[in-house]
């Protein structure tokens, strides 16, 4: 078996009709007896660069004993025109941050994945720091065990004041090597102490990746890339994933997407 950490994300794979579009990272969390898939918002619609998916597909695993063992699973973004997915938006605008609900009984008997649970939400805010080490659970540029269908992580730190909404909007900053294809991803810190409700996944969800930052004004020649990235505050999916919250996505509407990867 692997770390049940590495079965907590799972590569996200958009199409329109059967046209495959791009590759993403996402995860799972659960509340209560419901299930759901965690991604970017900009992964299941990006009005500016004409992204308009109508489905995902998300690989999973069939076999505990055999990794190898996997399966795509289909989930519909539109019924009857609008959106299945919960987005939400703050003061500062929209967050990029979806959380799309997995009907369990559609779920293959064998699957085998690990989820989330609020209980590892980040309560206190003081124990994390600048320069807190964290992990980034994803598949940049798609890339992953393509034999046993699990993501890499990535190493990062805490960049900027946690708790505070860096500039007005509903993310931190962390500082790590990231690529296309890791919006959505999970970004944890280890638990600081043990705690049962965590059981066998010893970590706090902090945040979710959305995108890497970089200067308008950097020279290309002489500068290189800041190294920085906004990741929305986890938070945000006891709103998502309350019992009460509709599905409250746009409607379908926009061209066909332009093939890129998120």
């Amino acid at each position: 078996m692997s770390e049940p950490l590495l079965l907590t994300a799972a590569q996200v794979t958009t199409f329109d009709r059967q046209r495959m579009l791009t590759r993403a990272s996402g995860f799972f969390f659960e509340r209560g007896a419901r299930l759901y898939l965690v991604t970017s918002r900009h992964v299941l619609i990006d009005e500016p660069s004409g992204h308009f998916p109508d489905r995902i597909e998300v690989e999973l695993h069939l076999d505990r004993g055999n990794l190898a063992r996997s399966s795509g699973y289909s989930v519909l973004l539109y019924q009857e025109g609008r959106a299945n997915w919960r987005q939400a938006r703050d003061t500062a605008g929209e967050v990029d941050v979806a959380a799309i609900e997995i009907d369990r009984a559609a779920l293959p008997d064998t699957t085998v994945l690990r989820a989330f649970t609020p209980a590892h939400l980040q309560a206190s805010l003081d124990e994390v720091e600048v320069g807190t080490a964290l992990l980034i659970v994803g598949f940049p540029l798609g890339f992953h065990d393509t034999l046993h269908h699990l993501p890499v992580v990535r190493q990062a730190v805490v960049a900027s004041s946690f708790g505070l909404r860096f500039q007005g909007q509903g993310f931190f900053l962390t500082d790590a090597r990231t690529h296309r294809g890791t919006s959505g991803a999970p970004v944890v810190m280890r638990a600081p102490l043990v705690d049962p409700l965590l059981g066998d996944l010893p970590w706090k969800l902090l945040g979710v990746h959305s995108a890497r930052l970089d200067m308008v004004t950097r020279d290309l020649q002489q500068d290189e890339s800041l190294g920085l990235n906004c990741a929305w505050y986890a938070d945000v999916l006891l709103a998502l994933t309350r019992e009460d919250a509709t599905q409250d996505g746009p409607a379908r509407g926009g061209p066909p997407a332009a093939d890129r990867r998120p």
